[in-house]
């Protein structure tokens, strides 16, 4: 169910609402702080759903790889983190070590060398 944003021009404080579509049309809202119905609507923030596909698209798009600099290992860091964050999901303890140690500054050729079963399940992460 969207929500809608409203100011209320008595007290002026933000509210926001849960409406379905159907009752947009039709509710008469009235503010939670003070429950008065003068109301005005604000645009607020639009949220929009994404399939993982179309996710790993736009990261793979030539725009987003263009901040990366290869012999930077803190863009590197940056990307992988930004990257673990678009998939939505924690990619574990290995992979977060990986990732601070490149945003430290740290070259991946150290990080590998220290961790010599860097990807053991099969998945590469560098």
């Amino acid at each position: 169910m969207p929500f809608y944003e409203f100011r209320c021009e008595d007290c002026g404080r933000l509210a926001r609402l849960f409406l379905s579509f159907a009752e947009y049309d039709t509710a008469v809202p009235s503010c939670p702080h003070c429950q008065s119905q003068n109301l005005k609507r604000r645009i607020g923030r639009v949220a929009l759903g994404k399939s993982e596909e179309a996710r790993m698209d736009a990261m793979m798009d030539d725009s987003a790889l263009a901040g990366i600099d290869e012999d930077d290992p803190r863009s590197i860091g940056r990307y992988m983190r930004q990257m673990s964050s678009e998939m939505g999901e924690d990619l574990g303890d290995e992979f977060n070590e990986v990732v601070g140690r490149l945003e430290s500054g740290e070259s991946p050729e150290s990080i590998e060398s220290s961790m010599p079963d860097l990807g053991a399940g099969g998945d590469d992460m560098m």
